[in-house]
């Protein structure tokens, strides 16, 4: 069920890059008796950008979590450049670094500055001198719109500019695959806008991203595949068009339904 016949509907997915860089296969998680994820099987190539939706509880941020192990899994495996995800140590530090992640909280440190926030991975992990970290950091800040915030305390920062700052903290570590978990679920609606922007330019420019989010212009936009979870499963996976204009399953059908009306 997980893994999508090569019908017509998905005869036009566009994958912009290539190889596999992200492959699933076979993961079951359990939390207890409760089975968030079952039989999950997916395949994101470099360059591609994949987008999961889903009703609540469907095990999106669940299958995010799991791809750099902030949850285990229960049974399966999942690999990232060909590398199997360690269980934990020096090897599960250094595969993380290959991937970012921007929570939907926007996890800055509040006692270090913007600057501070952005170089302190390079600095410690990929071991960068600092005056290197803070050059490429500003690069980074400027790409996100938020460089004359450099010196300010993230609690000085709106929303929208402390979401954009962790995905330049994400970027910094040159991540091969950058992860999203409802970035946007937390702002005020003025603020979306202005970090979906930035998700979008990063698309554009060919970053390899998985991305949780309700916001389906995003899904229209900046998509090459679109996958429909629910009750822990794949239930359909298409490229944008095809899935918003002729959704296959009863539950995509019913979800969409559902978002058009209210």
């Amino acid at each position: 069920m997980a893994t999508p016949d090569p019908a017509p509907a998905t005869s036009n997915i566009t994958v912009r890059r290539g190889d596999p860089l992200v492959v699933v296969t076979d993961v079951e998680k359990h939390y207890g008796d409760f089975h968030a994820l079952k039989d999950i099987n997916l395949t994101v190539n470099r360059g591609e950008v994949v987008v999961v939706i889903g009703p609540s509880g469907s095990g999106k941020s669940t299958l995010c979590r799991t791809i750099n192990r902030l949850e285990t899994i229960t049974s399966g495996s999942i690999t990232i450049d060909g590398k199997k995800l360690p269980e934990e140590g020096k090897a599960l530090a250094a595969l993380r670094a290959d991937v970012g992640m921007v929570f939907q909280s926007f996890n800055l440190f509040s006692h270090l500055t913007i600057l501070e926030n952005v170089t302190l991975g390079p600095m410690k992990v990929k071991k960068l001198k600092k005056a290197d970290a803070e050059a490429e950091a500003k690069v980074l800040l400027e790409r996100v719109g938020v460089a004359q915030q450099a010196s300010k305390l993230p609690a000085q920062l709106s929303g929208g500019q402390q979401q954009r700052v962790a995905i330049a903290r994400a970027l910094a570590m040159k991540p091969k695959v950058m992860l999203f978990d409802e970035p946007t679920s937390a702002l005020d609606p003025e603020m979306i806008n202005e970090v979906l922007d930035v998700m979008v330019g990063l698309a554009q420019d060919g970053m390899t991203m998985i991305v949780v989010t309700h916001e389906m212009g995003f899904a229209r936009k900046a998509a090459d595949r679109v996958v429909f979870m629910a009750d822990g499963q794949i239930v359909e996976e298409a490229a944008p068009d095809d899935f918003f204009t002729n959704p296959k399953s009863d539950r995509a059908k019913d979800f969409l339904s559902k978002l058009i009306t209210h």
